[in-house]
């Protein structure tokens, strides 16, 4: 699954299979622990580990990139979440064109038309770095926005369940939390003194074939108005970033993290054409550090629309072609640029006597700025040069529609069942040596659903005892109270195993 904006001759592509904070964060600067382990190896120590200070001027092309590597991949992670949608138009799988399911289903299984939304299970793949000794998670929102389940895979410990504290869409940065701690975790590096030209790796899990590292440079700072997030901040790199890759790790020289990978620049392909582009470290901390202390993030708001202040714009007002800044295009009332008394064609040319560069940098400067907070306006008008103060208002929340809901669950184990009669047994083939109880339904998101039952399989045994019918699958699930269910089921003429975990 792929989302894309548009750009003039290219696709900006999101990876799915998978306010800037200006001040000293309290977060400890820590770096990771061991290297990612060989197989039967155990899992990595928690961080710190010191990394010695010769290390940034040892890296060469002759000895490689492995001391950073070992130092770093431990905290990368692999990230698979799981949503519910509802497509436009639902497909019709011939399997439930049955007749017999009708009865169960609705006619809508038939290939008649359906009496309400259909939901669909859809699955994601991409990446995240823990960043805390606790199990927090750094990864992109849309990875995990609007998931049911998330679970990450950590090198070295078995897959764990995750919880997403929190999701800011306006900068494409989620947190998640890991069951369990200590956990090696990734250093944070300042992302504003990454230079152009310095090395960078990226580390993630592309296309779902497992941990994969990267090199190149950094190609750019602070590459904005690329339309994929409200507030772009972003580090360009050339190091190979694709599909799967969201929500990994941009490294520096030092092992130390100074990026979160979130998109590519492609011209009609699906992968790495050499521009991709990371959420700065910076910028994500904060996220994270607000999201942790008040659950979301809380951002400034001016009230304005504002364009740059182009050479062609600044000339058609009076203004030199050299006139740097944002534009103001209109105001809203009762806003606090309104209270300030800003106008509609007013060039707002610097912010708490900072020179801005364009709009772009004047809405990231308002955003991070705590909502209350009084800010003085260098504003060209007429041809003058005024001096404004506005108390900043706090930016609403967009109103986010509630993510489908799964089927609901019948029982236990999330199925509906039913006796295996004359008709079923005639309708699905299914020979008469054959006993235990129909699957006529499932939430995707069910224990049993997640363990791969489907409807129209034949539950024969529970815990390695034969079943006649519902009820004894029933009396069977609840004996077993929280342990895993060890299910047979029986299947287009073959039996499989299908453990349920709760």
């Amino acid at each position: 699954m792929q989302a894309r904006w548009a750009l003039p001759l290219a696709a900006l592509i999101t990876l799915p299979l998978g306010c800037r904070d200006r001040g000293e964060s309290p977060l400890r600067r820590e770096q990771v622990a061991e290297a990612t382990p060989r197989p039967g190896a155990p899992p990595p120590s928690p961080g710190p580990l010191q990394v010695p200070p010769s290390t940034r001027e040892a890296v060469s092309f002759q000895e490689g990139f492995a001391p950073i590597v070992e130092r770093v991949s431990a905290a990368v992670v692999n990230v698979s979440s799981v949503r519910f949608v509802r497509p436009p138009s639902p497909e019709r799988v011939p399997f439930f064109s049955n007749p017999f399911f009708h009865e169960f289903f609705g006619p809508e299984w038939g290939g008649g038309p359906p009496s309400g939304p259909r939901v669909q299970r859809e699955q994601s793949l991409g990446s995240g770095v823990i960043v805390s000794r606790e199990g927090h998670v750094l990864t992109n929102a849309h990875v995990v926005e609007g998931a049911s389940q998330v679970r990450v895979t950590v090198p070295g410990r078995p897959e764990v369940k995750a919880k997403v504290v929190g999701v800011d869409a306006k900068t494409d940065v989620a947190v998640l939390k890991l069951d369990g701690g200590d956990f090696a975790f990734a250093a944070f590096g300042d992302s504003e003194a990454a230079r152009v030209g310095d090395f960078a790796l990226a580390i993630g899990n592309p296309f779902g074939i497992g941990q994969t590292v990267t090199l190149g440079i950094i190609s750019a700072v602070g590459r904005g108005n690329m339309g994929i997030v409200d507030y772009e901040d972003f580090l360009q790199t050339d190091a190979a970033i694709n599909p799967g890759n969201s929500g990994g790790a941009l490294i520096n020289m030092a092992g130390e993290l100074i990026g979160i990978n979130t998109a590519i620049l492609a011209r009609g392909a699906q992968g790495n054409q050499g521009i991709g582009f990371a959420v700065p470290s910076k910028l994500a901390r904060a996220v994270m550090e607000q999201i942790l202390e008040r659950g979301r993030v809380i951002r400034g708001a001016l009230g304005v629309a504002i364009q740059d202040a182009s050479p062609p714009l600044a000339e058609a007002l009076g203004l030199p072609k050299d006139t740097r800044g944002a534009v103001v295009s209109d105001v809203a009332d009762g806003s606090a640029a309104e209270k300030a008394g800003l106008r509609r064609g007013d060039v707002i040319v610097a912010m708490n006597g900072e020179h801005l560069v364009d709009g772009r940098d004047l809405r990231m400067r308002v955003a991070e700025t705590k909502p209350g907070t009084r800010v003085t306006l260098r504003v060209l008008r007429d041809g003058k040069s005024l001096e404004l103060a506005a108390t900043l208002d706090e930016l609403p929340e967009p109103k986010r529609e509630a993510p489908a809901a799964g089927p609901a669950p019948s029982s236990a184990l999330g199925i509906e069942i039913a006796p295996l009669s004359d008709e079923a047994r005639r309708r699905l083939e299914i020979p008469g040596e054959v006993r235990g109880a129909l699957v006529v339904g499932l939430s995707p998101d069910s224990p049993a659903g997640r363990a791969g039952l489907l409807p129209g399989d034949v539950i024969v045994e529970v815990n390695e005892k034969p079943v006649a019918g519902p009820e004894q699958i029933k009396q069977a699930v609840e004996a077993a109270g929280k342990r895993p269910v060890l299910l047979v089921a029986w299947r287009e003429g073959r039996t499989r195993f299908v453990l349920v975990e709760r």
